[in-house]
């Protein structure tokens, strides 16, 4: 590679603006921030005067088109995940989309038919999965300090935190509520500590119980009328290997706490808690003993987004396959599928 890659970033709201566009940024001797897109024309034209960027548009297709571009991120609500990066692909971009991949199995299903046929990099924006502990625990998994894992959870919930802005509540445009937004962090990771993406049986439960009824709200007000996903989703999967994994996951559901975020690994020779805030355990027994360990964190200095930017960057310089592959989360959006599905049918799903 000679000179800089020339980033295209489609979608410059919220998640571009705190995660996509600093992780770039960070990143100012290797890349270098060239085209701007978004639905909104002033909010383009906002970004680009505070980045110093020209090329502005508000058709993807648009950005896509220019050659001069080697990378792509795809920062825009879900509807647009799945045209946007295909389109990016076949332009012969590389893409980091932001989670989750689409609002469907079958869109993500398209997405890696692209990807494939394309020859370059497609990874997914799932951050968690460069966070220090996380990569900690990783790694005593892969020595194998925790033997066969046969059970794991998978924890998103929120007492009262509805995203009360942009495209959140629309089911169209978004594919789902807490599922689709954050269970899917939770899941990818799970499954990520597991190292299995095989699913072969889900049984699931979604709700509106609560966040139709208007209650008090951490993250904004918002009109009950106007919601149209679910509140919270809960499911039970049985993996082609036997292993059992549950997911909760909720922007609204009455706990005790106001969110909990982590995982819980379950294996032969030890067990793993990961709570976001707290610290990472793991439990095992030796001699007729039970050890409870705190995991000494790494890399304190680097935010997850910027690893996932600087990691997707160096895949792009030298050719490396990247830590999130698209057909791992094509696995992720399988299981919410099924979970929605098992709702409607009220009967487990069979995954093909």
């Amino acid at each position: 590679m000679s000179g800089k890659l020339k980033v295209g970033i489609i979608g410059v709201g919220g998640i571009a603006k705190g995660a996509h566009i600093p992780g770039y940024l960070n990143l100012s001797d290797k890349v270098e921030i060239y085209a701007l897109c978004d639905i909104k024309p002033e909010r383009a034209e906002k970004r680009a005067k505070e980045l110093g960027v020209e090329h502005v548009f508000t058709d993807f297709h648009d950005l896509v088109a220019m050659k001069e571009i080697d990378v792509v991120s795809v920062c825009t609500s879900n509807y647009a995940h799945a045209p946007a990066t295909i389109a990016a692909l076949e332009a012969g971009k590389h893409v980091i989309c932001e989670k989750p991949m689409a609002r469907n199995a079958q869109e993500a299903e398209e997405m890696v038919k692209a990807y494939k046929k394309s020859g370059k990099i497609l990874t997914i924006g799932y951050q968690w999965r460069f966070d220090s502990d996380i990569q900690a625990l990783k790694e005593r998994i892969q020595y194998g300090e925790f033997g066969d894992i046969y059970f794991a959870k998978a924890i998103a919930t929120r007492r009262r935190g509805v995203p009360a802005h942009g495209d959140f509540l629309n089911l169209e445009k978004q594919g789902g509520g807490p599922l689709v937004d954050i269970g899917t962090h939770a899941l990818d990771l799970t499954l990520y500590l597991m190292d299995n993406h095989d699913p072969e049986v889900v049984l699931g439960s979604s709700y509106n119980a609560i966040a139709k009824n208007g209650p008090l709200n951490n993250w904004g007000n918002y009109t009950p009328d106007e919601y149209e996903v679910e509140d919270a989703a809960f499911g039970l999967v049985k993996m082609k290997d036997g292993a059992t994994l549950s997911l909760e996951t909720s922007w609204v559901m009455n706990i005790t706490e106001d969110e909990i975020f982590g995982t819980e690994i379950y294996g032969s020779k030890a067990g793993a808690v990961f709570h976001y805030g707290k610290p990472l355990t793991v439990v095992s027994e030796e001699y007729n003993r039970i050890n409870v360990s705190q995991v000494v964190r790494r890399n304190l200095n680097i935010s997850n987004y910027h690893a996932e930017i600087e990691h997707f960057i160096d895949c792009v310089i030298n050719g490396k396959e990247p830590l999130v592959k698209p057909e791992e989360a094509l696995a992720v959006m399988k299981i919410q599928d099924a979970i929605y599905r098992s709702q409607e049918t009220k009967e487990a799903v069979k995954i093909v």
